[in-house]
């Protein structure tokens, strides 16, 4: 087996340093694996990508290194009582009696505006 490249040097050490940060924030080593792990199919290929999630990476270390950060959590769309797992409706989109999809802005007394701005 090959050498590790730098790439891939810098990589294993940001999630090192994200494990050792996240160490005492409930929930945030559970979301760095997870995190590492659905990016881990990526291609050794796809240096753009690659590099473009190491900075993003940086960006969480430094906050969860700032002494704000006190636990680390993900926004999760909660399932509505008519919606099936594989449901590819938008988010924020609600089923009406028949089974479209309803605009959530529907009903709500908005107003189109004319192109003049009256």
């Amino acid at each position: 087996m090959s050498r590790p490249s730098r790439l891939q040097r810098q990589v294993l050490s940001l999630y090192r340093e994200l494990l050792r940060a996240g160490r005492g924030k409930p929930g945030a080593e559970a979301r760095v694996r997870a995190e590492f792990r659905q990016h881990a199919s990526l291609p050794r290929s796809d240096v753009l990508r690659i590099e473009y999630l190491y900075r993003r990476g940086r960006r969480q270390l430094q906050l969860l290194r700032s002494g704000h950060a006190t636990a680390m959590g993900t926004f999760v769309r909660p399932r509505g009582p008519d919606e099936e797992p594989g449901d590819a409706t938008a988010p924020g989109t609600r089923l009406d009696d028949s089974g479209a999809a309803k605009n959530p802005c529907e009903g709500t007394g908005a107003r189109e505006t004319r192109s003049d701005g009256r």
